[in-house]
């Protein structure tokens, strides 16, 4: 009895330190990411990879809510440190050239919403712009306000994310 209590503490051990560091179960509790990422799909969350390298532009990462405490989110990386970002009538422009986005959805594409229209946004170094892939129903870089102050939180720190979906 001795030999299994000490087996399941090793083993819970284990368990939270590849949880912690190394990667992460999570499933899909909203339509942000529609079409991409289906409500209650489960995905990894790989947290290793950006120890290496710096989070790049597409891909899905998980991060810590700039404007509620205990949330994480699930976006896409739009543009990064150094980049200028600018959105015209639902169309993305980074550094002056459209972006094309086949993997977004606008349900209310003859609506301008918050957010629509966004001008020569320029992205500070180890911070991201991200946007959901179901725009018009996503609450992302277009759209944080910062609850003390009041002002426009339009990127996010390298420190706020968690890892990327690893998707099978």
């Amino acid at each position: 009895m001795k030999r299994l209590l000490w087996l399941v503490l090793i083993a819970a051990f284990i368990a939270m330190v590849l949880r912690t560091f190394i990667f992460e179960g999570i499933y899909i509790a909203s339509d942000s990411m529609l079409p991409t990422l289906q409500i209650n799909d489960h995905f990894f969350v790989d947290k290793i990879t950006y120890n290496f390298r710096q989070p790049k532009k597409g891909e899905i990462i998980v991060f810590k809510s700039p404007i509620m405490d205990e949330k994480d989110l699930v976006k896409r990386i739009i543009a990064t440190g150094g980049e200028k970002v600018t959105i015209e009538n639902k169309n993305v422009f980074l550094n002056g050239k459209k972006l094309d986005e086949p993997y977004t959805r606008h349900t209310r594409p003859d609506e301008i919403l918050k957010g629509d229209k966004i001008t020569d946004l320029k992205i500070p170094e180890n911070c991201f712009f991200v946007l959901g892939d179901n725009r018009d129903e996503s609450n992302d870089s277009r759209d944080w306000i910062d609850p003390k102050t009041g002002e426009h939180i339009y990127f996010i720190h390298k420190n706020l994310i968690k890892g990327k979906i690893i998707k099978f």
